[in-house]
């Protein structure tokens, strides 16, 4: 079980790096149509998608990748109390 746990939160820790890189590029002017930028967006879009259709953006700044990465911190928490 412990083993099992293990692996959820890396790839949780991974899929939270790939969405602060995706946040990350939007600051750079043609980031995102690079290779290494399209690779990131499919891989971040899917699961940022389902908050951008719930959150509205507040002056043109969408909150969707910061509430990605509480939902999947908390995520990663409750992995933790499942270990013990």
């Amino acid at each position: 079980m412990n083993s099992l746990v293990n692996i959820l939160q890396d790839l949780i820790y991974l899929y939270t790096l790939v969405l602060v890189i995706y946040a990350l590029l939007t600051w750079f002017p043609g980031a995102r149509e690079s290779k290494f930028g399209q690779l990131i967006d499919r891989l971040a879009y899917p699961y940022l998608s389902f908050f951008d259709n719930m959150l509205p953006s507040v002056g043109g700044i969408s909150f969707s990748v910061l509430v990605g990465v509480i939902v999947l911190q908390l995520a990663s928490n409750g992995l933790n109390i499942l270990r013990f």
